[in-house]
């Protein structure tokens, strides 16, 4: 049947302009309002639409079938499943070959094999529900400038749905349910691009024109206070982020490649967009939008692209919900008025407008992290956050209008952290999951209640070579100078006196907004096997904490969390756990930031840091970056322009002067979401003023290292250096 007949979003356009589609609500209320706004005027304001170049479809050469990949590691993971319709076969992603690749197995067997060969990082993956086709997303370089592919099970008909284009990159939607079409969105370009070579500090007396036109109406100067960025706090509306002239657009692309693409939305200077579904009749799309602390569900009439309803949505798993099978009930991972995500069931009209919001399922002290509702739309699996570690549920859905889920079921996990749910079959379930003691893996839910590794998942034992088993780490809690509760997760090194003090690194992740988990890092066991204690704490801006502890690290509360990283070293050094004289700090991206702010900040603290892809200064970042990041981070971090004197005095190079203890800086030539120059700034800075600085700087390498040969030269990199300056 053509496509044109299964879904009638799919229609022949050949020859037509491309669709203007209305911007989205700048924010919305806490309960969404029922009216619509006009194409173009959305009703709560909004950045305005703008024009977008539809994706053109690319073939490329076949990818030749099935095969197995040359020397396949035995240390590897795998994640990221997605089966067929019957179930009965998945693709996922695994590193078995050095860098993360599709691949597909059967569910129960034990045999996996590469599909997709090119050496570009595989980031994401969607079996189409006709089971006709495999979409995914690749990084070119291992940077941010991803494309979408799609390729059929066999290996035949691969092509380049979306991100071919100069200057355009792209992110996978979803599929419609019939998977006549897949959702794409599309980055387009600046009129006048950034560039991304060597930064350069600005001193203070210069002036900087980045983002330099006045604040839109409703603009709130900062004042001190750990507030949002807008007019108001979260769930009312508020200014639209710093001006820019490219943006995001989100289409629905003919993986065949006979009909012309759809626009489903465009937004303006946006900071995120992404399709995370249709309804089966076609009718409504659900789109998530929003920069990081502000995010929104959409509800999107797919035959105007009018906005019918948003409802705020909380940041972390970008798939954030689903529609009934009738469109009466959307569900949705929501914190909109709460301090953590719950299961939100939203009521919708005939237009997709909310009539009601209620809270269908949630926890006291844990938030939903997870959401996977089933095909028929009777029941879901939840995955809730409990301090960094997962607890897994299946629950009956009501009807629309009914009260809450019912028949809740725990599902025992064999590690502690799930990172994806995803359907097999019309009762079965695939689980990645991610533990301390072992590699990342995928594990079938055939009953939904007993999770069985899959057999091309590596094995428990082989997650670290033997006579090293993987330590456990224990949970710490504790209290920054301010009253503020902290915590995180302690290394002990293997062989450690539980009595005496040992050397010790910081680790500090990245975000600001993610969290530790208790799960194997490879970096943590090379430092481990070093003599050395890993402490990773969560400091405030962190998730899963609350939506309060997330947003205590805005304004000048970021000066507070700069505090935090001296205080998790006090307490480890107060606990008995760490020598005072041997204490060293580590962070990538955010983290990175945190490791040169602490440096300076508290410059008698650290004998030594690594700072990986760090912020050095936050002039140079906001002038270098993406532009959708730097929409997104300026509603973290602050407006570049506005609270320009905020951002410098946070900036590490305006206190360079302070710094005392050797830097190891490590950055991917690739990176542009923090550019490489951050890193060079800082390291030419120290060596100008005597302070032992280098520069590993990864080839082929973005903001993540995905190759395995990089990620073990920047482990033993990095734990040689350590181990140098805290064992001397």
């Amino acid at each position: 049947m053509a496509p044109d007949a299964r879904n009638p979003l799919i229609e022949e356009r050949r020859g037509r302009k491309p669709r203007t589609a209305p911007a989205a609500p700048a924010r919305a209320a806490a309960v969404p309002t029922g009216t619509p706004g006009p194409p173009g005027r959305p009703a709560s304001g909004g950045p305005p639409p703008f024009t977008s170049t539809a994706p053109a479809t690319v073939p490329l050469p076949d990818a030749r079938g099935l095969r197995d990949a040359p020397a396949p590691l035995v240390v590897h993971g795998c994640w990221y499943p997605s089966a067929d319709p019957t179930g009965e076969h998945v693709a996922f992603i695994c590193d078995r070959g050095g860098v993360p690749q599709l691949w597909t197995s059967t569910a129960d067997g034990t045999e996996a094999h590469l599909l997709d060969s090119d050496p570009d990082p595989v980031t994401e993956v969607s079996w189409s529900p006709d089971g006709h086709w495999i979409a995914y997303t690749s990084a070119p370089g291992g940077g941010e400038h991803t494309r979408v592919l799609c390729v059929r099970p066999d290996g035949t008909g691969r092509r380049v749905l979306a991100g071919a284009e100069p200057g355009q990159f792209a992110h996978l939607g979803c599929w419609t349910r019939d998977g006549a079409a897949l959702a794409v969105t599309v980055a387009e370009p600046a009129a006048a691009p950034l560039e991304h070579g060597p930064a350069a500090h600005v001193p203070d007396e210069a002036p900087t024109d980045v983002y330099a036109a006045a604040p839109p109406p409703g603009w709130a100067e900062r004042d001190g206070r750990a507030t949002l960025l807008g007019a108001g706090g979260r769930g009312e509306a508020g200014p639209a982020a710093p001006p820019a002239n490219g943006g995001l657009a989100a289409y629905l692309v003919d993986p065949e490649g006979t009909v012309a693409p759809v626009l489903l939305a465009a937004e303006a200077g946006a900071a995120s967009l992404r399709v995370c579904d249709i309804s089966a009749d076609g009718r409504l799309a659900l789109l998530r939008h929003g920069p990081r602390g502000r995010r929104e569900a959409m509800v999107v009439r797919t035959a105007d692209a009018r906005t019918a309803g948003v409802v705020p949505v909380a940041d972390g798993d970008p798939w954030i919900g689903r529609f009934a099978p009738d469109a009466r009930t959307l569900w949705l991972r929501s914190d909109a008025d709460r301090e953590l995500p719950v299961l939100l069931a939203a009521t919708l009209g005939a237009d997709g407008e909310c009539l009601g919001l209620r809270a269908a399922a949630e926890r006291e002290a844990a938030g939903l992290e997870l959401l996977t509702v089933c095909a028929d739309g009777t029941s879901a699996v939840l995955a809730w956050n409990v301090h960094g570690a997962s607890e897994l549920e299946t629950v009956a859905l009501p009807g629309a209008g009914d009260g809450g889920a019912s028949s809740a079921r725990a599902v025992p996990l064999p590690h502690e952290v799930v990172t994806r749910i995803a359907a097999s079959g019309p009762d079965g379930m695939f689980l990645a999951l991610s533990g301390s003691r072992r590699r990342p893996g995928v594990w079938r839910l055939p009953d939904g209640a007993t999770p069985v590794r899959t057999g091309w998942s590596a094995r428990d034992e082989d997650a670290a070579p033997p006579g090293r088993p993987p330590v456990r780490p224990e949970p710490v809690r504790l209290r920054a100078r301010d009253g503020l509760p902290l915590g995180g997760w302690y290394y002990r090194a293997p062989g450690r006196d539980p009595g005496r003090p040992a050397p010790c690194v910081i680790h500090l992740h990245g975000g600001p907004e993610e969290q530790e988990r208790p799960v194997f890092n490879p970096l943590y066991h090379e430092l481990l096997g070093r003599g050395l204690d890993v402490f990773a704490p969560d400091v405030r801006g962190s998730s899963g904490w609350g939506r309060s502890f997330v947003d205590a690290d805005l304004g000048t509360g970021r000066f507070a969390a700069i505090d935090d990283v001296a205080d998790c070293a006090a307490h480890a050094v107060g606990a008995g756990l760490a020598d005072p004289t041997r204490l060293a700090v580590m962070g990538r991206s955010y983290g990175g930031y945190l490791v040169l702010a602490s440096l300076v900040w508290h410059p008698d603290l650290f004998r030594t840091g690594v700072a990986v892809c760090g912020m050095s200064d936050f002039a140079t970042f906001f002038a270098g970056t993406e532009q959708w990041i730097a929409q997104s981070a300026a509603a973290k971090y602050g407006h570049p322009e506005h609270d320009r004197e905020l951002l410098r005095a946070l900036s590490p190079m305006s206190r360079v002067d302070a710094l005392r203890a050797p830097l190891l800086a490590v950055h991917g030539e690739y990176d542009t979401n923090v550019p490489p120059g951050e890193s060079e700034q800082i390291v030419r800075a120290a060596r100008e003023r005597g302070v032992p600085a280098e520069l590993l700087l990864l080839r082929n390498e973005g903001h993540d290292f995905l190759r395995a040969d990089n990620r073990r030269l920047f482990r033993r990199a990095a734990a040689d250096w350590m181990e140098r300056h805290l064992n001397d």
